[in-house]
């Protein structure tokens, strides 16, 4: 009997544990929609994480990477580094495109549909681009041009 008390408080704990992340998941998906509504930006990515290596990162010497970020996620701090605010962040890659330092700027974020997908340098980002629009390319000539199979039902009759 006493096993079976333990198993429940062990399963409630665990379901106010998950709650609390739900909770808190939900707190700051609202907080990153009051922040990126007013700037009218769509999100592509369910999730994500961006970092900046301090080592390799030249900092003032540069700053192309804060120009370029479209939501002003990336800011100075008063000790002369990139400083990240994660809500405003959209993964969107502009801040690798623009870096001078290649594996400075890392970005991981996944798509809806359960893709992930992780970049470091411009080229890895172009590639990564350009393999996706490829696909939706491939995909558009699927769904209008019929396949050879097809093409022989309706055709072949006439050839002949």
């Amino acid at each position: 009997m006493e096993k079976k008390s333990v198993k429940s408080s062990e399963s409630s704990v665990s379901d106010i544990f998950n709650l609390l992340v739900e909770t808190s998941e939900k707190e700051k998906r609202k907080r990153r929609e009051e922040l990126l509504s007013p700037l009218g930006i769509k999100e592509f990515f369910v999730d994500g994480s961006i970092t900046i290596d301090k080592r390799t990162c030249k900092g003032v010497e540069c700053k192309l990477c804060i120009k370029a970020c479209p939501t002003n996620a990336l800011f100075w701090r008063a000790t002369g580094e990139v400083g990240i605010t994660e809500e405003l962040c959209i993964y969107c890659g502009a801040c690798v495109l623009n870096c001078i330092v290649d594996d400075c700027i890392k970005i991981v974020r996944r798509r809806e549909n359960g893709e992930t997908e992780r970049f470091s340098t411009p080229r890895a980002f172009t590639m990564l681009e350009n393999a996706i629009n490829a696909k939706k390319r491939h995909e558009r000539i699927k769904a209008i041009f019929p396949t050879a199979e097809e093409y022989l039902k309706l055709y072949k009759p006439q050839m002949t």
